[in-house]
Order: C-alpha cells, then sequence, then structure tokens
C-alpha cells in the first residue's frame, strides 16, 4: 500500500475574540431584560427565569476562556446576539472560502507545493454556508486548482474523516496531494440565548496537505500509519435547521434549529468511545499506548480531553502529551484536533509517534495515528 503523508498544515485565526467577561456581560443584560420582559409569567410559574452566567461556571464547565469569531458587535448586543455580517454578492469570494483560501496557502508553503501539485479539494466541517455550488469549487477556483473538489459533513468529526478520505484518494492514484480545509463558522449556529451553551464555540479555519510520501518535498512531515472511523447514532447532539425548514412555518426561529445538547450524556457516553477508538486503532498500526508521545484531541471540553487520557495512560497527561488550544479558540468544531496539530508539532523528533483524534455528533469518531518523518 502507497505511503501517505501529512506535509503541510495551515491555520486561520478570526480577527476578533470575546472573552467570558465580555461574553457574560452580554448575556446577564439579556437575562434581565427577558425576565423583566416576563416578570408576571414568571411569577406565575408559566415561565422559567432565565439564570444569570458568569466568567467562573464557564471555566468550571469547559476550560474555556476566551473565543475567536468573525465578528462580535452584534454577538455582544443583548437586543440581537448573533453576529452581523453582510451577505456578499453572487461575484464576490464567499466568507467561508476567503477563510480557506488563507489557511490553504499558509498549508501549501509548509508543504513546499503550489496550487498546481494539487488534484482534490475537499471541505470538510460541520455547517456549510449554502447548499451549492460545493465550497470546495470555489475554494479550488480561487486557488486556481485544476482536478475536482467536493464537501462533506461529518460534524466535528469532519477533519479526521477527511484525512481518511484524501488517503484512499492518493493511494488509488485519484489525486497526487489533496487540500483538506475544514472552515468553521460555528458562531453562525450557536445559540447565544442559550446559558448552557453560549459559550461553547468559536470560528476558524484549518487546512492539511496530504500527498504522497515518495513525491513529499516539504520539512514537516508526518507518515500516516493508521485511521479508523466510526459512527452510532445518537440525538444527544443536533441542529434542525434546513432547507426543509420552510414546510412549517411554525418552526421558524426555534431553538432547535440551532445547536443543542444533552452535555451530560454526551460527555458519559463519548469518553469511553473516544478511548476505544484510540486504543484499538493504535493495536491495529501494530503499536501500544506507551509509544504514543502526543495526542491532538478534538477541543470541545477540557474535562473531557482530561478524563479520555486518564483513561488510556492510566494517569493525567502532561501539557506536552495533549495539549489544548480550548482555552483561547474554544469549541471550532472540526478544526479542533488540526488547530492543536498544528500548533504542536515542530517540537517532536523524527519517529515520534501521535495521534489526531475528533469526536462529536453523529455520534462519529475519526482516529489517525502519525509518526513524525
Amino acid at each position: 500500500m502507497k505511503q501517505v503523508v501529512i506535509s503541510g498544515t495551515g491555520l486561520f485565526t478570526p480577527p476578533h475574540s470575546i472573552s467570558n467577561e465580555e461574553l457574560v456581560v452580554a448575556f446577564n443584560a439579556y437575562a434581565e431584560q427577558f425576565n423583566a420582559d416576563h416578570a408576571a409569567a414568571i411569577a406565575a410559574g408559566a415561565l422559567a427565569a432565565i439564570e444569570g452566567s458568569s466568567a467562573a461556571f464557564i471555566e468550571k464547565a469547559s476550560g474555556i476562556e476566551a473565543r475567536f469569531v468573525m465578528e462580535k458587535t452584534g454577538i455582544l448586543d443583548p437586543a440581537r446576539m448573533t453576529s452581523r455580517i453582510a451577505e456578499r454578492p453572487d461575484e464576490q469570494l464567499s466568507l467561508q472560502a476567503e477563510m480557506c483560501v488563507a489557511a490553504a496557502r499558509q498549508a501549501l508553503e509548509r508543504a513546499g507545493r503550489t496550487s498546481a501539485d494539487i488534484d482534490m479539494v475537499l471541505v470538510a466541517c460541520s455547517n456549510m454556508q449554502r447548499a451549492y455550488p460545493a465550497m470546495a469549487v470555489e475554494v479550488q477556483d480561487a486557488l486556481g486548482i485544476d482536478g475536482y473538489g467536493f464537501d462533506m459533513n461529518v460534524a466535528c468529526s469532519s477533519a479526521t474523516f477527511g484525512i481518511q478520505t484524501a488517503m484512499a484518494a492518493v493511494q488509488s492514484g485519484q489525486a497526487r496531494a489533496v487540500l483538506v480545509l475544514n472552515p468553521e463558522i460555528t458562531s453562525g449556529h450557536l445559540n447565544f440565548r442559550d446559558r448552557d451553551s453560549h459559550f461553547i464555540f468559536g470560528d476558524a479555519c484549518t487546512a492539511l496537505v496530504i500527498e504522497a510520501a515518495d513525491a513529499a518535498v516539504g520539512a514537516h512531515q508526518f507518515e500516516i500509519v493508521e485511521s479508523q472511523l466510526k459512527t452510532k447514532f445518537s440525538n444527544n447532539i443536533r441542529n434542525n435547521f434546513g432547507f426543509m425548514n420552510r414546510f412549517d412555518e411554525s418552526g421558524a426561529g426555534q431553538p432547535d434549529k440551532l445547536f443543542r445538547q444533552q452535555g451530560r450524556k454526551v460527555f458519559k457516553e463519548v469518553c469511553p468511545m473516544a478511548a476505544e477508538m484510540i486504543r484499538a486503532t493504535v493495536a491495529k498500526a501494530g503499536l501500544e499506548i506507551a509509544q504514543v508521545s502526543r495526542y491532538w484531541l478534538h477541543q470541545a471540553n477540557l474535562n473531557m480531553n482530561l478524563l479520555i487520557t486518564r483513561m488510556l495512560l492510566g494517569r493525567d497527561a502532561a501539557p506536552d502529551e495533549a495539549p489544548v488550544i480550548l482555552d483561547t479558540y474554544a469549541n471550532t468544531s472540526s478544526a479542533g484536533s488540526i488547530i492543536a496539530f498544528h500548533t504542536y508539532q515542530d517540537d517532536m523528533a523524527p519517529g515520534a509517534l501521535g495521534v489526531i483524534c475528533s469526536f462529536g455528533a453523529g455520534y462519529s469518531i475519526g482516529c489517525v495515528v502519525v509518526r513524525k518523518k
């Protein structure tokens, strides 16, 4: 089987950051106004008052201290609580494609490649800003890439599912090199008026160049040693927004058209699934957990990552064993594990082993074992 490598990574970070403290001021102002406007119904027991949030609550629940977003003034407006981003004309590069192009250029540079070396573009993320044309085809055009592109969505696991899809394309000879992009504008699907989740997500875009090892020229290569994917249906993380919403007007604007989850169930069910998936993928590669020096895990919740590594190692992981970017980026869905990989890879010695693992709605889990070249 042809050996395949990740030869370059890229990261686009949005220009605006929102601290927990800023987010809490906006949320609490909204909550106070809501409670005042509905005081009679709340007093009668017909409606529940909205409890205030706090920076301490957010950090304890998630490990998040801040998040990057494409636009922040609308989010911090208690009367609006969603970004203000104008629609662009069809002739202008779309916002999501713009993020992809920025991350892609960095990944191509690190891989020592140009657009002429890429045959396939794969945009893999939780939410596409439109149904069609495919975001990947727009990015392909913007970068001047010949070949083909398509979109895929496996929620927070989209990046690892994208890696395996790209690897298969290279191994089969369909593509010399593949550009995998994860543009996450998660602020678009987040309900900033929900106390239990208003702090979870941030925006970002990551990029990977995946190609045959015998042709790679870059200085940042990681051999893909093994990969596995798994899905198991669950409603515990769900978003019902879609083109069929217009069939039933009564659902317009309802909370289920944004992100929602049953957090405790997700924590209890996904942590052991992820740990077992990592263990099984490492074993399939003919390796042992003790040989793995770094885990780039999905950055959804710090407590989840702490528990998963504890299940694997039998102890708490050292900071360099399971690096965290969640504190400053928050949950960036499919981009999270790749941000960690991109940020914490250059210090690894040749031959060092690591695991990229993502998990989320579906349920879906993707696990990739890599070796530094």
